[in-house]
């Protein structure tokens, strides 16, 4: 678990934990040492010379003293150590994910994440604040006791020994034998969230099948089967904690017997015996809470792992000497790129002229997005190359790659924040000049006017109180601003009103007028304005040429051409 929790820091925030971890066994050997003291404290006390008592009750009350010190030292590191790691593991987090391919972020892993860096990390995190300082006296205290032991009486200390590797078997066979129970329950988990959340999405086609109550039968099915998995976590828990009880409570017992026949035979005063088993029962109390402990161990374990999971996931390599190229032309040359099992492009090989249009047209699934994401360097291709101005994206870093290249996706996405705020996202440091002329542009203007807040406007998160089409303005808008030489653009106004639609295609316009583009296409009016189309089909080029020449060839592109104009309804 310490080791987890070590390598999830890394080098920059382990050595406080180390200390911290140093501190608190330091705290938990003084503590069992202190008990100890009581062995010889009494045996002077109940002996023939109770003066002998004093310094024996001289060090006993040093070691509670620097007990004392020790355990509020180690308390107060553990929660500040637990708050500054939080705090550094946030931006740790934080600058990994930032680096990470945005073709990473799928919507598994979006939700994953979230839930990672909210509750997981917190959780993860508050082991320090929480759980390390019990977790290591439980531990490392009866430890102590039991080793010096036989240091008063060899028989007993030896009989404690001997307990020893028995309740570590039984804790390491109960961890093992619950892995595999705990991730069960955390998948169990993960489909009754999925399913919750797909039900209540669902509601309006639902109803309008009259299937809601179908449904409702998948989620309760979802739902009994986390009742049986938490019924099974907890099964398995019970025989661990009962084994350690009765581990526990028979080396007690055997103990007092071996006590009381020591006592009984002469070779030990009663006194002595006495404190030994006030000492043996000061270990039974920590060993038992160690199943409470463990449970929740458990759980911050799981998070942890998660945690280390995205934290080892390698970000896309950066260049050592990268290349500023001096041209703005782009070239897939015999491009393969896969996803998972699936060959998503198969040997592309095409090239935009610096300046020119090119409209990337074709089926659902064909890979059409795909070539805008290896463009951006959202993933890596598995063969061939993507070249910007002559040079391998992989040799151009991506500060520059990303400076060089404007998108503008099919789904917006805006920030919680004002229109101004997220049309500046294109260029912080433009002029107000700048911001109100790339507004201009982009058709933003009667938006921002009929608002009652204008400019200052709050968009909500993702841009909820936008429409489509505005939140599309503010896009295009903030990619004029970025005055970048290569466009990017996914099909922008496929799911926009005709009147939305002719104002987004006019900024889209102004947007495209001198840069090299390459657009998906699924509107007419866009593929017309290209001088370039390719039409793709199972991830290889199928066609190219203009519009005009592929409809004189009647091929795959005429049909699709043909399906798009033919009125709805024939």
């Amino acid at each position: 678990m310490i080791r987890t929790l070590l390598r999830v820091l890394g080098d920059e925030y382990a050595k406080p934990m180390r200390a911290t971890v140093a501190l608190m066994t330091t705290t938990a050997v003084v503590e069992g040492l202190s008990y100890a003291l009581l062995v010889p404290v009494l045996r002077a006390l109940f002996g023939s010379t109770p003066a002998d008592v004093w310094p024996w009750l001289t060090a006993f009350g040093a070691a509670v003293a620097a007990y004392a010190v020790l355990r509020y030292r180690s308390d107060l590191s553990g929660f500040r150590v637990g708050t500054s790691l939080l705090r550094g593991m946030y931006h740790r987090l934080g600058d990994h994910l930032a680096r990470l391919p945005i073709g990473w972020y799928s919507a598994a892993r979006v939700g994953e994440v979230s839930v990672l860096a909210s509750r997981g990390l917190l959780e993860a995190m508050g082991v320090a604040a929480h759980l390390l300082a019990p977790f290591v006296s439980a531990c490392v205290t009866p430890l102590t006791i039991v080793a010096v032991m036989p240091a008063f009486n060899w028989q007993l200390g030896l009989a404690a020994l001997a307990a020893v590797p028995v309740v570590a078997a039984i804790q390491l066979w109960t961890s093992r034998s619950l892995a595999a129970t705990d991730a069960d329950r955390a998948e169990r988990d993960h489909e009754a969230t999925a399913r919750v959340i797909e039900y209540v999405q669902a509601q309006p086609v639902l109803r309008a099948g009259g299937r809601a109550g179908e449904r409702f039968e998948l989620l309760d099915g979802s739902l009994r089967e986390v009742q049986r998995a938490s019924r099974r976590t907890t099964l398995s828990v019970l025989p661990g904690a009962l084994g350690l009880t009765l581990a526990v409570q028979a080396v007690f017992t055997a103990l007092l017997f071996l006590g009381a026949y020591l006592a009984l035979g002469g070779d030990v005063g009663a006194a002595e015996v006495l404190t030994i088993l006030v000492l043996a029962g000061r270990c039974a109390d920590p060993l038992l809470s160690l199943s409470e402990i463990g449970g929740k161990l458990r759980g911050a374990r799981a998070g942890l792992a998660r945690l280390e999971a995205v934290l080892r996931t390698e970000p896309l390599p950066e260049p050592g000497e990268p290349v500023r190229p001096a041209r703005h032309d782009l070239a897939f040359d015999a491009v393969t790129f896969r996803h998972g099992t699936r060959t998503v492009l198969d040997g592309v090989t095409l090239t935009v002229r610096e300046g020119q249009r090119l409209a990337v047209v074709g089926p659902s699934g064909a890979g059409k997005s795909t070539l805008l994401a290896l463009l951006a360097r959202f993933h890596d291709v598995d063969a061939g190359a993507v070249r910007v101005g002559g040079v391998d994206v992989r040799a151009i870093d991506t500060e520059s790659l990303m400076a060089r290249t404007a998108i503008v996706f099919q789904h917006v996405y805006l920030f919680d924040g004002t229109i101004e705020e997220n049309v500046r996202l294109g260029r912080p440091d433009a002029t107000d000049a700048e911001v109100r002329a790339a507004a201009t542009a982009a058709q933003l203007d009667d938006v921002i006017a009929r608002l009652p807040e204008g400019w200052s406007t709050n968009v909500g998160e993702g841009g909820a109180r936008l429409s489509g089409g505005e939140r599309q303005r503010v896009s295009i808008a903030r990619a004029l601003l970025k005055d970048a030489p290569v466009v990017l653009l996914d099909e922008v106004t496929s799911a926009l009103d005709p009147l939305n639609e002719a104002a987004v295609h006019e900024a889209v316009e102004r947007l495209l007028t001198g840069r090299t583009v390459v657009m998906v296409a699924h509107r007419l009016r866009t593929v017309r304005r290209a001088d370039r189309v390719v039409f793709l089909a199972g991830g290889r080029v199928a066609e190219e040429g203009t519009h005009e020449e592929l409809l004189h060839r009647g091929g795959r592109y005429a049909e699709f051409w043909e399906i798009s104009m033919a009125p709805v309804g024939e």
